[in-house]
């Protein structure tokens, strides 16, 4: 008969084995003429912002940023995910192409230290407070 043992990790040795993805949604905030896309949308611009601001940002190995087509939530543009294995997954709308970026990462890294990823209302960034869309269980 063998003994039954129990594995216990330390928050950062759970944290350490998630695989995280800040995910940008490209389309939002576009405008349209005749069927395609004209200039660059609000989406790509947050994106370009946030890819600035995390060339300092002590997590940009750990938590890479990918642009996504697009989120399906073009009535709340613009629009930002956060998702790792074994955490809830957040989906934030009504971003401000202006004024979100630093918002978006101050957030992730927030999620980065939760073992289950759950951001409570009182502690995110003012802009990420308004514009939660959905908060998605594990798989």
């Amino acid at each position: 008969m063998t003994a039954a043992h129990t594995i216990i990790q330390t928050d950062s040795s759970a944290i350490a084995s998630h695989t995280h993805t800040l995910f940008v949604c490209q389309t939002c905030a576009s405008v349209w003429q005749d069927g395609k896309r004209v200039g660059e949308s609000g989406g790509q611009k947050l994106l370009h912002q946030i890819q600035q601001l995390a060339q300092d940002w002590d997590l940009r190995d750990e938590f890479p940023i990918q642009a996504v087509e697009c989120m399906s939530a073009c009535n709340r543009s613009c629009v930002v995910a956060f998702g790792a294995k074994g955490k809830l997954t957040y989906l934030f709308g009504d971003l401000n192409v202006d004024d979100s970026a630093a918002a978006v990462l101050e957030c992730a890294s927030q999620y980065y230290a939760k073992t289950n990823g759950l951001l409570p209302w009182s502690e995110r960034p003012e802009p990420l407070k308004r514009g939660i869309l959905a908060k998605i269980p594990p798989l």
